[in-house]
């Protein structure tokens, strides 16, 4: 048996052109790009929710932790820091008639405020409201 034989045209239809292999690695070069685009911005929102995450729990330690256990309770201000965050409580008063003035009642609510501030500058607040010893008068 002979070889098969190809016509001169059978072979110049063969392959790729030059610009059609330029065509197909620049839509290939489109879609790495788009999809590099869309990690990084799931990198950055993991980011932002990790470091949102360590500020809550942060806040959440610092009001389980540093405010005082309610004999010990007194209206003022602490601060402090823990790990990279700095904190501060306000105790004050919740507002409004919650105090009776002759009656006889021997605690009171105060409104707790935890502020904690990464060093991004990111913050949040935390409040809740613990009875406190009334003082004696």
């Amino acid at each position: 048996m002979s070889p098969a034989r190809h016509s001169p045209t059978d072979r110049c239809e063969a392959g790729f052109t030059v610009l059609e292999v330029l065509i197909a690695l620049a839509i290939v070069a489109v879609a790495v790009v788009a999809i590099g685009s869309v990690m990084s911005t799931n990198a950055r929102g993991v980011r932002t929710l990790e470091s949102h995450v360590a500020l809550m729990q942060t806040a959440q330690s610092v009001l389980a932790s540093e405010v005082p256990p309610r004999k010990e309770l007194r209206p003022g201000v602490l601060s402090g820091q823990l790990h990279d965050f700095r904190w501060r409580i306000d105790i004050g008063p919740v507002g409004g008639d919650w105090i009776v003035e002759h009656a006889d009642v021997a605690w009171i609510p105060e409104l707790v405020k935890v502020r904690v501030r990464a060093a991004s500058g990111a913050s949040v607040e935390l409040e809740t409201v613990r009875l406190m010893q009334r003082p004696r008068q």
